[in-house]
């Protein structure tokens, strides 16, 4: 009797599309050349038999006892920040960053502050030996007897080793080197990230260990894998930063156990990443002195305000069309900004190249830079320096109105703070403020009357 043939599918590795045959192009996402032949496992249970009974049945939500969460701190305070206050037991977090940005040492720190506290914790690692861990941890003075390392890439020996050692957090770096034999698929493939994703989390789910993911990007700066790799995490952080800058930006995009709005300032140093108390000093500290396009914002992160420097710079366009180059805003809404410039405040902007920048490597989102973002634009193109000791705030509408923004108050002080004696805010916040001390307060309802007001 001839053995009948095992059957293949074939998945796309960027969304996880699959299909029974070979294709070009992903019907789902659009990905060229991204399918590859694959094994699907064996159903294992997948299905409920007759007689089968549920191994956690349904209950009352009035009847479950409601416990008080106690969140465990690693001793990065800037870590602990993003995490909405510190690690909740049984959580599984997922963390992405470039290459080279910093996910190992920030992880092997963080499990380090836990160990230090008498609680046992595990690093895995698919990708470095227990000798290149040892000389890592040597650097950055990680030596506690309670953490445990480990290379190993099999899902089925990881879950092994957390069964019996029951630490309070695992380490997995990274998520896209681990296997499992069941699959036929190759190690990073869709499949066996989805199945050792799925696997770790039910066993953090049952055991109440907390588990870190470590996860490569895309050139898309998107974690690799599919988008359901983020959906079954509960956290999801993202470590940003240039590799030549010597900042780094530790951002959550989702929180189950608190905000996606926190951010954690680091600086990369010889003995590791260093906490950043105070971004704002750091951010400003080689801003140069009545310089045309430079401007300070007061953006809000989360609860955090920050201070940061806003460049921009207005050329000859040396080619027909004009260049629009943005690093750290976003590119759209800078071209939105520089449109109403145009008409609103009748500068001519449309022939000219323009060039903007967040000093410092960091990423500004919010709508109320934009008040900033046209200044500086309209600084450079005046050839003029806005006068010192100001911080401009606000959003700025398509008609050329400033509309308010929240947490003024908490902007206007940490200005102050850091010895800025005049502040540019939409007028409609000015009539619901108390009058601060140390710093002049100057409300404005349209562009116009900004540029008016700063130069």
């Amino acid at each position: 009797m001839v053995k009948k043939a095992a059957k293949t599918l074939f998945t796309c590795q960027a969304c996880g599309y699959r299909a029974p045959r070979w294709m070009g192009k992903c019907p789902d996402c659009g990905a060229w050349d991204s399918f590859v032949e694959e094994r699907p496992s064996a159903a294992r249970g997948t299905l409920s038999r007759p007689g089968s009974h549920a191994s956690n049945p349904p209950v009352p939500i009035e009847a479950i006892e409601i416990e008080t969460e106690t969140r465990l701190r690693t001793g990065i305070a800037e870590f602990d920040r993003v995490l909405g206050g510190g690690l909740v037991a049984g959580t599984l977090v997922l963390i992405g960053g470039d290459p080279g940005i910093g996910k190992s040492t920030l992880m092997l720190q963080a499990i380090d502050g836990l160990a230090r506290q008498n609680l046992r914790v595990l690093y895995v690692s698919g990708e470095e030996s227990t000798r290149q861990i040892r000389l890592r941890s040597r650097r950055l003075a990680c030596g506690s007897s309670n953490l445990l390392v480990a290379s190993e890439v099999e899902v089925e020996a990881i879950l092994a080793m957390i069964e019996e050692l029951r630490p309070t957090a695992v380490v997995v770096d990274s998520i896209q080197t681990l296997y499992s034999p069941e699959l036929g698929s190759a190690p990073g493939s869709v499949s066996q990230v989805r199945e050792a994703t799925v696997r770790l989390m039910l066993a953090a789910k049952r055991t109440g260990v907390s588990i870190f993911l470590v996860g490569h990007v895309t050139k898309e700066g998107a974690i690799a894998g599919p988008r359901l790799l983020e959906h079954m995490v509960d956290t999801v952080l993202y470590f940003e930063g240039d590799r030549n800058h010597i900042f780094r930006v530790l951002r959550a995009v989702k929180n189950r156990f608190g905000s996606t709005n926190e951010i954690g300032v680091f600086e990369m140093k010889d003995a590791g990443l260093e906490e950043v108390t105070n971004p704002s000093a750091v951010f400003l500290s080689e801003r140069p002195a009545a310089a045309p396009g430079s401007v300070v914002a007061a953006s809000l992160e989360g609860t955090r305000p920050i201070l940061v420097e806003l460049q921009a710079l207005t050329a000859g366009a040396s080619y027909g069309t004009p260049r629009r180059t943005i690093l750290g805003l976003d590119a759209n809404r800078v071209a939105l900004l520089a449109a109403v410039l145009e008409k609103k405040a009748g500068m001519p902007l449309m022939g000219l190249d323009l060039f903007m920048n967040v000093a410092g490597g960091v990423k500004v989102s919010e709508p109320a830079v934009d008040l900033a973002v046209a200044a500086a634009i309209a600084s450079s193109f005046l050839d003029k320096p806005v006068p010192p000791g100001t911080v401009v705030v606000g959003e700025v509408g398509l008609t050329g109105e400033v509309r308010a923004v929240g947490q003024a108050e908490v902007r206007i002080l940490e200005a102050r703070k850091m010895g800025f004696t005049r502040c540019l805010l939409p007028q409609s916040n000015l009539e619901r403020l108390p009058a601060p001390e140390g710093i002049e307060i100057l409300g404005v309802r349209s562009v116009s009357e900004a540029v008016a007001a700063l130069f």
